[in-house]
């Protein structure tokens, strides 16, 4: 059964309910960290400055958590223990039992450890809700958070808005999701006067008291379905950003989903609801005019008139209606925080867009090679595949539990071919022999097969030979990558690599 993460008995707890800032009495608390991944490690590494009792236990024992582990041993943790066994039941912290979990974002509310602390009435923080805690440091400026999430373009929208911050003479940094941790910004000497901050649906889900000053939800579709037991309760847990928000609920005017989460949220109060589109936009939206992008929201006579913010040309090498969207809704972020209108433009154009993310590749014999490893989902994939016009697609991999059917019919014609990669491609063969059955597929390794590298070298081999000229070589698997490769960034630059020696071979 999935909790959700306000319903824990103790979150009035009066010595947790009191530590609201870094200067608050940590002292002697006892705390279990579970994980030791990049967050976690965050996580007690922050609580033991504090001068927290902690104890962080993972369920992996490998040479990378052994080198973490010695660490937060040397600098005081009061136990680390590693391995299957360790993350079976909540560990006592120097013989009592703990006041408080802080889990990292890839634990599933229903695994053992958390669903233990559940029960027996421990509080459950995730590393943001810690990071919110102690964002407030005597003699230390105190950033603002405009926060984003959504299915698709998180990290994307959080580089635009950071951009767009920085141009406007601010200190800013995208952070969270995005790979910094929260913590690991507030710890710095940097004395920053935004965060971009980038949120998956499972930090989401153990933040109980976040207030930024402005927040979005991009878009919202099937995804991470297996962790959160069903979509209605991740489009929850994403939906959570917008509570307390002070300034700004930003969302997405073309989708009904996420304009029911901004009518739903409890807000405080001035609050405004801005809404971000690819049409016209209405009073209180951002949104395109011919090639422009504009402003009908941050300005006094929004009724009357609208303020030019960019182009689309602006919004980066390759303009695509969800790059814009993005955009528009970092443009909405960054005005709501006070960034004059310039800024915007000047932003989008400093703003680099990150490997694997529609990152054209090569051009070869008239054939476009394009890595959107990043597009660990159907809805992902869905933009790629809109942006191009006849693709040999490259897809396949864990699928966490979503459908293809939608997918695969709405771009059938566009398919030149399919060349499969992946373990776990049962939904995606059913929906291409539904929905495209004369789109021959290529599988391009031996089912079950763990070698990514080998897999993507076959399929790089068998694209070409499917593509002709004038089409798109596209990489953009709509599936997780962990089944053969150890993280999308790994399975993208296998793409380059193979990709690039082929034109060496072909040059």
């Amino acid at each position: 059964m999935i909790h959700a993460a306000n319903e824990n008995p103790l979150l009035d707890r009066p010595r947790l309910a009191g530590l609201t800032s870094w200067d608050a009495d940590w002292a002697g608390l006892r705390v279990v960290v579970a994980g030791i991944g990049v967050s976690g490690f965050a996580a007690a590494d922050t609580l033991i400055e504090l001068g927290a009792r902690v104890v962080v236990v993972d369920g992996t024992d490998t040479d990378a958590t052994r080198a973490r582990a010695d660490t937060l041993r040397i600098v005081g943790a009061a136990g680390v223990l590693l391995g299957p066994a360790a993350q079976e039941a909540v560990p006592d912290v120097e013989g009592a039992r703990p006041e408080l979990v802080v889990t990292s974002p890839g634990l599933r509310p229903d695994h053992p450890l958390l669903a233990a602390a559940a029960a027996e009435g421990i509080q459950i923080w995730g590393d943001v809700e810690l990071a919110w805690r102690v964002r407030e440091r005597a003699g230390k400026k105190t950033a603002e958070w405009v926060c984003i999430t959504g299915t698709n373009g998180k990290t994307t929208t959080v580089g635009m808005t950071a951009s767009i911050l920085r141009a406007a003479g601010l200190t800013a940094a995208a952070v969270g999701n995005v790979g910094t941790p929260v913590l690991d910004a507030l710890r710095e000497p940097v004395e920053y006067d935004v965060l971009a901050v980038e949120l998956s649906s499972f930090q989401l889900h153990w933040t109980h008291s976040m207030s930024p000053l402005a927040s979005v939800v991009l878009n919202i579709a099937e995804d991470h379905v297996d962790w959160h037991g069903g979509y209605e309760n991740y489009a929850a847990d994403k939906a959570r950003i917008y509570e307390n928000t002070r300034v700004a609920c930003v969302f997405n005017a073309q989708q009904p989903e996420t304009v029911r989460m901004v009518e739903e949220a409890d807000v405080l109060e001035g609050c405004r609801a801005v809404g971000f589109t690819l049409d016209t936009p209405d009073v209180s939206m951002l949104g395109v005019v011919e090639d422009l992008l504009v402003d009908r929201a941050f300005l006094a006579d929004r009724r009357g008139s609208a303020l030019e913010l960019a182009s689309v040309a602006d919004t980066g090498p390759l303009p695509t209606p969800h790059g814009v969207a993005n955009a528009l809704a970092a443009a909405a972020l960054a005005r709501a925080a006070g960034v004059p209108p310039e800024a915007v433009r000047d932003g989008l154009r400093a703003w680099e867009p990150g490997d694997h993310r529609l990152q054209a590749v090569a051009t070869t014999h008239g054939v476009v090679w394009v890595n959107d490893s990043k597009a660990t989902n159907p809805h992902a994939a869905d933009a790629a595949l809109s942006a191009f016009g006849s693709v040999v697609w490259i897809a396949g991999g864990l699928s966490k539990g979503v459908s293809y059917d939608r997918l695969v019919a709405r771009h059938a014609e566009r398919l030149r071919g399919v060349v499969l990669i992946g373990t776990d491609n049962a939904g995606l063969l059913a929906a291409l022999a539904e929905h495209a059955p004369d789109v021959p597929v290529l599988p391009a390794g031996e089912e079950g097969s763990a070698d990514g590298d080998a897999v993507m070298a076959h399929a790089v081999r068998l694209a070409h030979g499917a593509a002709r000229r004038g089409d798109t070589v596209l990489m953009a698997p709509a599936a997780a990558s962990m089944d053969q490769f150890s993280s999308y960034a790994h399975r993208g630059e296998a793409f380059v690599r193979e990709v690039v020696d082929l034109v060496e071979r072909l040059s």
